[in-house]
Order: C-alpha cells, then sequence, then structure tokens
C-alpha cells in the first residue's frame, strides 16, 4: 500500500517525522559515542528511525511540495539522501555522520518541525 492509499495527510508526515526523531535521540541520551559505535543494537534502531524521517519527508516533498517549498530550513533534500544512503548502502553507512546527525540535526530538525505539529508531538529534544 502506498501513500496515497493510505490517504496520510501532512500533519501524520510531521508527526512521524518527530516521534522517530524523538525516538532515535532516546536510544542515544545517556550513551556516548562509544557506547554508540561498539553498539550495533543501538546504531540499528537509531538508522531504522532516520530512514523513517527521511521516507516522511520523501512523502512530504512529493504529495505535499508547496509545504516543503515554503518551508526551505528544513533539510529536504539532505533528508532525502540520508535516507537514500542508509537504505540502499547499509553497509557502508558511516556511523560518525549517523551519531552527528541524532545528535545534532534532529534536535534541530524538531524545532523546525514541531511548530507546523498541532502541538501534538512529543517534544523534549
Amino acid at each position: 500500500m502506498n501513500a496515497k492509499q493510505r490517504q496520510l495527510r501532512l500533519g501524520d508526515y510531521i508527526e512521524h517525522m518527530l516521534d522517530a526523531s524523538e525516538t532515535a535521540f532516546g536510544y542515544v541520551e545517556n550513551v556516548d559515542k562509544s557506547d554508540f559505535t561498539n553498539s550495533r543494537m543501538i546504531q540499528q534502531a537509531v538508522i531504522l528511525n532516520l530512514i523513517i524521517i527521511g521516507e516522511a519527508a520523501v512523502q512530504i516533498e512529493n504529495e505535499f511540495p508547496a509545504f516543503a517549498a515554503a518551508n526551505p530550513d528544513v533539510p529536504w533534500r539532505k533528508l532525502r539522501g540520508m535516507r537514500n544512503r542508509m537504505t540502499h548502502g547499509y553497509f557502508e553507512t558511516n556511523l560518525d555522520i549517523v551519531w552527528e546527525t541524532v545528535k545534532t540535526a534532529l534536535p534541530e530538525l524538531v524545532r523546525q518541525l514541531s511548530p507546523h505539529c498541532g502541538g501534538n508531538a512529543n517534544q523534549s529534544i
């Protein structure tokens, strides 16, 4: 079933992105980089959520291009690219980039998207 068949609304995609950001951040909240690089379980959990974020970003760009264009501060292209790299080049995933993304970029993404979610998302990042 594709996104159009599911008839998701823009707010649903934003909620998915915020929830996946919160979840990924939670996996590394009390973890240092060394622990992250030594835990395949945490790596895979974070990567899965980054893929979810990227997929939702792709759907927003495809189904709601006016919203994406009106919010150029959201790194739509980078989110899409990261999703593609992790999905199709999984064994070449750069864990330094994953770590930096979850620690730095996700909190910024939450700040950018939160005003568009109607206040329903958990925003503790």
